[in-house]
């Protein structure tokens, strides 16, 4: 196997060589950026779904008390907003 199979080294990839990944972003973060960025492309119906699921995931039952739960829901409120004032260009004009 040449070098080039491999891919890249482990701390290339994210990853220091002595352990596993260390994730720096929550996961409902990841997915409220892609959110933004499928809006940022046009992909309405993808940002919607992306909203749905983070959605689920902020109003579901947490498991340990949450101290961002004011902010995570005030980044959704805004994602909908963002998302209806999109699909509704001419509610700006107004």
């Amino acid at each position: 196997m040449s070098e080039e199979d491999r891919g890249p080294p482990a701390r290339e990839a994210g990853r220091s060589a002595a352990g596993p990944p260390r994730h720096t972003r929550r996961l409902s973060d990841k997915i409220l950026i892609a959110f933004h960025h499928a809006c940022d492309q046009g992909d309405y119906e993808v940002a919607e779904e992306l909203l749905r699921i983070l959605e689920m995931m902020l109003t579901r039952r947490p498991v340990a008390p949450d101290v961002n739960r004011r902010k995570n829901m005030e980044s959704l409120v805004a994602a909908h907003e963002r998302l209806w004032l999109l699909r509704h260009p001419d509610a700006n004009e107004k």
